[in-house]
């Protein structure tokens, strides 16, 4: 069945696998700077400076 998912995976069109490649990497900036963002608002919160 793997091999079956791996054909399907290699017939898509570029600009498809680079799409989702695109996405993901959006999706783990935007969530990585929405977790600094809130440790930066707990931070000042208990009175503790960023810099």
């Amino acid at each position: 069945m793997a091999v079956k998912e791996t054909v399907n995976a290699e017939n898509k069109p570029l600009w498809q696998r680079l799409g989702w490649l695109a996405v993901i990497w959006t999706g783990s900036v935007v969530t990585l700077g929405i977790f600094a963002w809130l440790m930066r608002l707990f931070m000042s919160a208990a009175g503790l400076s960023t810099h």
